[in-house]
């Protein structure tokens, strides 16, 4: 159980990270669109790089141990399942997106609802990652994959709580629901680290659908809202950067 109580913890703070991202809205209400770009693309390597190093990887392995010579077809299966419940969330739960604007069926919900209906749907993955790593028992690996996540929710939050301030919210309200946002990572923690500490089995299945829901969200959300103006070549640079970030990261921790 105490890997349990690791991923969980390692998972609220990661979410955490998400505050801590949004506290430049109480001294500007404003950065330029291509810092902003930047710093997401720099978001989107970092997940890129975890999701290959910290999850694949050690699902291949895992898959290995539980059915040998069946780990990768595991991890495909598992991947694949991912992104398809993703999608699924996605086109069924009504949300908005800042750029892309609103996604899925019609609500009368007030907009701010539904774009923390967005970024539950962004986190929740992110969170169960976490639990999930730390449940390989091995725990250099969960902490740089909790680190990694938690670096790439810094931006992520600045780049909520700064549209909140153009539709008049204060600065107060606007961090408050910036950081608010990123607690929902420790709830896909608890289930993600509970299902991998309880059930061995699984683990390597749960890896890789954290695994695909990730890169869902890297190729369905981040990429794209970082490419929307056409300005992309500094977003580009960004993730090379995060993911060199990651990369190193997870080597120099494992």
């Amino acid at each position: 159980m105490t890997l349990f109580y690791y991923g969980v913890i390692a998972s609220l703070l990661a979410g955490m990270a998400t505050g801590v991202g949004a506290l430049p809205a109480f001294f500007f209400k404003n950065v330029s669109r291509n810092v902003l770009n930047t710093m997401l693309g720099a978001s989107a390597g970092v997940m890129l790089a975890a999701t290959s190093f910290s999850l694949v990887i050690p699902g291949i392995e895992s898959g290995e141990i539980v059915m040998p010579g069946f780990g990768v077809y595991i991890v495909v299966f598992g991947m694949l399942s991912g992104a398809v419940v993703l999608d699924l969330i996605d086109k069924y739960l009504p949300h908005e997106h800042f750029i892309k604007g609103p996604e899925g069926p019609s609500s009368k919900l007030k907009r701010i609802w539904l774009f923390v209906i967005a970024i539950t749907i962004h986190n929740f993955p992110e969170g169960m990652a976490v639990g999930v790593g730390f449940g390989t028992g091995d725990i250099s690996s969960g902490i740089s994959l909790a680190i990694g996540i938690g670096i790439q929710n810094m931006p992520e939050g600045l780049a909520v709580a700064l549209p909140l301030l153009s539709l008049g919210y204060s600065r107060w309200k606007a961090f408050l629901i910036a950081a608010l946002t990123g607690l929902v990572e420790p709830i896909g923690g608890i289930l993600g680290a509970g299902a991998v500490t309880v059930f061995y089995p699984v683990l390597p299945f749960a890896l890789a659908f954290a695994a695909g829901a990730m890169l869902f969200v890297i190729s369905d959300e981040i990429i794209p809202e970082t490419h929307s103006q056409g300005k992309s070549r500094q977003a580009t640079y960004g993730v090379m950067v995060g993911f060199v970030i990651m990369m190193a990261l997870d080597n120099l921790l494992g």
